[in-house]
């Protein structure tokens, strides 16, 4: 075991040391000054422009400038404010082009946002998805597996801003059962809190809920015409004990890893959907940090993100060892 975390630690950080580096290309590449940005396009003098460029460190070379940022990864660095020199501590992300607010104080703020929609989602994901495929595939060719897919080429076929939009239209235009989603803190009104996200957490759901279910119905079939089942069965068991014992737990193995990568990469479906609800998430934050161009935060998103998706696979394989006795983590 100790073997295996060890490599996995060592992949992780350079897998997330090479996010770093592909962020910082991709930044430079593109075109736009982000000081000119916050300076401003019109109003903005040479000088001042000058003067801006030496405050974000852009007056630097790339190297030095992502040299500057491992390092303060690592072990902290100062930053300078004008006259003040600030200490960032590690791990210091640096501080934001736009608000000169630390980074990791932006995703702090507005992680609860997006974890609030992504443990939602997932609860009705995975019970709309791995329910209905488990009946898709118990009851194969019976009305409950036309339904479901139906569902799944509907889920599938629709993203996630329209499937957003209905929703808004329908419950909040039409029925008017709903207000336009405002978020609410949980600890300050948890009703409310319930109800500003129970629409962002239907549409983020839809599509990953149906993906679920094609996965669920299809693994599921496998599982159940493999030769242990037909032995479990011919031993006189309980179809309910062969289901739940043998076949769900065989047929759950593959779900594993695609929720560990779901879980990770849900920044990009939460994008949209915090966007379109006027949710102050951290898929909200990227949008507006990549229309600024504001580095720091898009790499402190970026690597984030990564260090959820690779945790989420390392946990994926535990999990895969516990369902699957013949897995071995060597």
């Amino acid at each position: 075991m100790l073997p295996y975390l060890t490599r996995r630690v060592v992949g992780a950080a350079l897998v997330l040391l090479a996010l770093s580096v592909v962020v910082f290309a991709i930044f430079y590449l593109l075109p736009g000054d982000p000081a000119q940005l916050v300076c401003g396009i019109k109003t903005c003098s040479a000088d001042r422009l000058a003067l801006v460029r030496q405050k974000l460190g852009l007056d630097q070379p790339v190297a030095v400038q992502y040299w500057q940022f491992l390092t303060g990864l690592v072990v902290g660095r100062d930053v300078s404010a004008g006259p003040n020199v600030f200490h960032c501590p590690a791990p210091c992300l640096g501080f934001s082009f736009q608000t000169d607010e630390p980074v990791l104080a932006l995703i702090a703020d507005r992680l609860p946002v997006s974890l609030s929609l992504t443990a939602g989602a997932m609860v009705l994901w995975l019970s709309i998805g791995v329910g209905g495929g488990v009946l898709s595939a118990l009851r194969r060719g019976r009305f409950i597996d036309r339904a479901t897919t139906v569902f799944v080429l509907g889920g599938m076929s629709i993203p996630v801003f329209i499937s957003g939009l209905l929703l808004l239209m329908v419950f909040c235009v039409w029925l008017q059962w709903l207000p336009f989603p405002s978020y609410v803190s949980l600890a300050s009104d948890p009703a409310g809190w319930a109800r500003s996200l129970v629409l962002p957490w239907f549409a983020l759901a839809l599509v990953e809920a149906a993906k679920y279910a094609r996965l669920t119905r299809t693994s599921m079939l496998e599982t159940l015409s493999e030769d242990h089942i037909r032995t479990a069965r011919a031993y006189g068991l309980r179809e309910r004990r062969v289901i739940g014992r043998h076949a769900l737990r065989g047929a759950l193995t593959p779900l594993a890893t695609m929720l560990a990568v779901d879980v990770g990469g849900v920044l990009t479906s939460a994008s949209l959907t915090e966007t379109l609800f006027g949710l102050p998430g951290l898929g909200q934050l990227l949008v507006q940090s990549v229309n600024t161009l504001d580095l720091p935060v898009v790499v402190g998103l970026v690597l984030l993100a990564g260090f959820a998706i690779v945790v989420g696979n390392v946990v994926a394989d535990l999990v895969y060892a516990v369902l699957d006795r013949r897995v071995s983590l060597t």
